[in-house]
């Protein structure tokens, strides 16, 4: 049974989308329908669905960015209500995409190429050239980044410029902010800093590690399928999951 998600933040198109896709492909298992593009990518790690379909601008990560995470993971499908300039630019990169409002034919026929690709199993689409054409010209789809984050360090509250983050790591309740002579705590979860940080300048290496690249020593094999992240001025080596080695064999 193949794994589906959907990640659209206005209610009525969420189950709108869900409705198509139960009528077109009632054998898909749908594991998911994400509010944000922060829900999307932490959903996405947890179900790793074969097919998803992206809002281009939600709240927190965009569709883009998702789907800049996802990579060749997964076949994806934008959802967009933006024009024909857009449109152009995902027929040019041979991408399955849904005008909204989505009409249940177009539904029809996106559900087909995908069962099509899925039946010769044919990898998904590189999407980089698209990606960074639709994020240089569609309006809204990046957010602004941020520049600094607040963070507890002993009985101080310190603004800390996130350019000397070495790294993010998830701890319980908190997320270690690490950096090269110290360290301190804060209260936004993860896949609430995925949304807000620079996705070229942190890179997620784990489900509860983003790293700052610039940052990086080395990478370090393991054995076969396993490294691990050596960095400058710190002791710490931070484990790589499988799903994110492709950033390094690239």
């Amino acid at each position: 049974m193949t794994r589906v998600m959907i990640a659209e933040d206005e209610p009525l198109m969420r189950e709108r989308l869900a409705g198509l896709l139960a009528a077109g492909w009632p054998e898909a298992e749908l594991v998911l329908q994400a509010e944000n593009g922060n829900d999307a990518w932490d959903g996405f790690l947890e179900h790793q669905p074969e097919v998803v379909f992206l809002d281009i601008r939600m709240p927190g990560l965009s569709g883009l960015e998702v789907a800049e995470r996802i990579g060749d993971s997964a076949h994806v499908v934008f959802v967009t209500a933006y024009d024909q300039y857009a449109v152009d630019a995902f027929d040019a990169g041979a991408v399955d995409y849904l005008l909204k409002p989505v009409q249940a034919e177009r539904m029809e026929r996106a559900l087909a190429r995908i069962r099509a690709k899925l039946s010769v199993s044919k990898p998904p689409a590189d999407l980089g050239d698209l990606l960074r054409q639709l994020k240089s010209t569609l309006p809204g789809a990046r957010s602004e980044k941020m520049k600094w984050i607040k963070a507890t360090v002993g009985k101080q509250i310190r603004l800390i410029d996130v350019d000397e983050v070495l790294f993010f790591q998830s701890d319980t309740k908190y997320t270690r902010v690490v950096l090269p002579d110290s360290e301190a705590l804060v209260r936004i979860p993860l896949k609430d800093l995925l949304g807000g940080l620079d996705p070229e300048r942190f890179w997620q290496i784990h489900r509860g590690t983003l790293v700052n690249v610039r940052a990086i020593a080395a990478v370090e094999k393991l054995d076969a399928e396993r490294m691990q992240v050596l960095l400058r001025g710190c002791p710490e080596k931070l484990p790589v999951s499988r799903t994110f080695t492709h950033l390094f064999r690239d």
